[in-house]
């Protein structure tokens, strides 16, 4: 039995669940909870040492964390219990790759045979994605042709008021890390053909040690994950099959949108590789002031102006909306500085199409100079109400 064939098998014949303490048809919230449970009171910090109490603990830590490792994680859980299926029918027990022998049989044979039926083929499919693609050509091919989602994109837009209320398509240059224009992503020099990359035999990573039992995944350091090498690099990007990608787009900003909004474009970002998508866009909205009008929510504001008599004697008067045609304001008489008037409909539109509402303040003007005739007036005016302690409320308690 080679030595891939015995890590197999070792894997096939251990019961993870039973590590666990859990039942195969634990939730993923009773695999998490059983297993931190068990990490805790097993972890070496907790039990130090070199006793043969520690060391069980510690043998006991390894053997949980190699569990949840599995059956921790969706897809390697299902991997797990597929290969377990197998083994527990009988399958394994006459031991791996003998092809004829006594008892024996070939796995690869058995898997195929499976995938004859609809199931998946060889090794590496089966066993790739739980094994970290060790097991052979399956993982290898998906890691080699696997598609990769484009770059996401920041960038920031200053749009007038007026548009961040009604909605505006701008144009954005947009600047992002993207293929190398000149070897299309290989890292190579145009006109030179791959080979394989010797470090990491084209799977596009290496097995690296995370201490004790434990292994990872790791970038290859030489192909950067692209599975070929080339002997000359690119001279535009040096081999690493990356560049700077300047483009014009144009965007939509939504009706609506508010001062320092964040809003996502999807597909607007960087190409995607491999077929893979692209990534999004995201806009940081900056809106420019308005002279007149203010923003509350979905509500625009207005400070009016209006002169005391008004107020006093009731007027009609007409305000601005946004966009749009004025409308008059019925004041009634006796009506306080300050009040705010709701016109519907005339505000910000919200997100579900309809618009807020135009709040209008209505505030007092007081003249600079008054000419004389103005001014006899007013002397008039203070005359007649002379005798109205308007400010004795203010001594009430003092």
């Amino acid at each position: 039995m080679s030595t891939t064939d015995g890590f197999r098998a070792d894997w096939a014949q251990k019961d993870f669940y039973a590590v666990l303490g859990v039942k195969k048809d634990a939730s993923a919230d009773e695999i998490k909870k059983a297993y931190r449970k068990l990490a805790r009171a097993n972890h070496p910090d907790s039990n130090p040492g070199d006793s043969a109490e520690s060391r069980a603990k510690h043998d006991k830590f390894k053997a949980v964390a190699e569990a949840y490792d599995v059956v921790g994680d969706p897809e390697k859980r299902t991997k797990y219990d597929e290969m377990r299926e197998l083994y527990g029918s009988g399958a394994f027990r006459g031991g791996f790759g003998g092809g004829g022998g006594q008892g024996g049989f070939n796995l690869d044979d058995l898997l195929r045979d499976q995938a004859a039926r609809g199931g998946g083929g060889g090794l590496g499919d089966m066993f790739g994605d739980l094994f970290g693609g060790g097991f052979g050509g399956g993982g290898r091919r998906q890691q080699r042709n696997r598609p990769v989602k484009g770059q996401d994109v920041e960038t920031s837009a200053t749009i007038g008021f007026t548009d961040a209320i009604d909605g505006v398509t701008i144009s954005l240059r947009l600047t992002s890390d993207a293929a190398c224009p000149d070897c299309h992503g290989t890292g190579g020099k145009p006109g030179t053909k791959p080979k394989v990359c010797p470090e990491c035999e084209g799977a596009g990573f290496v097995i690296a040690s995370a201490g004790g039992a434990f292994s990872i995944n790791e970038t290859c350091p030489r192909c950067g994950g692209r599975q070929l090498v080339y002997d000359e690099a690119c001279p535009t990007c040096h081999g690493s099959g990356r560049g700077m990608s300047a483009r014009t787009i144009q965007a939509r900003i939504p009706a609506g949108v508010r001062d320092g909004q964040r809003i996502r474009l999807r597909g607007k970002g960087g190409a995607g590789e491999n077929g893979g998508p692209a990534g999004d866009l995201f806009v940081t909205v900056k809106v420019s002031p308005h002279r007149i009008f203010g923003r509350k929510g979905d509500n625009l504001t207005l400070d009016v102006p209006v002169s005391f008599d008004e107020l006093a004697l009731g007027a009609e008067i007409k305000v601005p909306t946004l966009g749009g045609g004025p409308v008059t304001l019925k004041v009634p008489p006796g009506t306080p500085n300050g009040r705010t008037f709701r016109v519907r409909g005339k505000g910000a539109t919200k997100s579900d199409g309809t618009r807020g509402d135009l709040l209008a303040t209505v505030e007092v003007q007081v003249p600079a100079v008054l000419d004389a005739t103005a001014r006899e007036a007013v002397q008039a005016y203070r005359a007649a109400t002379a005798g109205r302690p308007l400010r004795s409320g203010l001594f009430e308690d003092a």
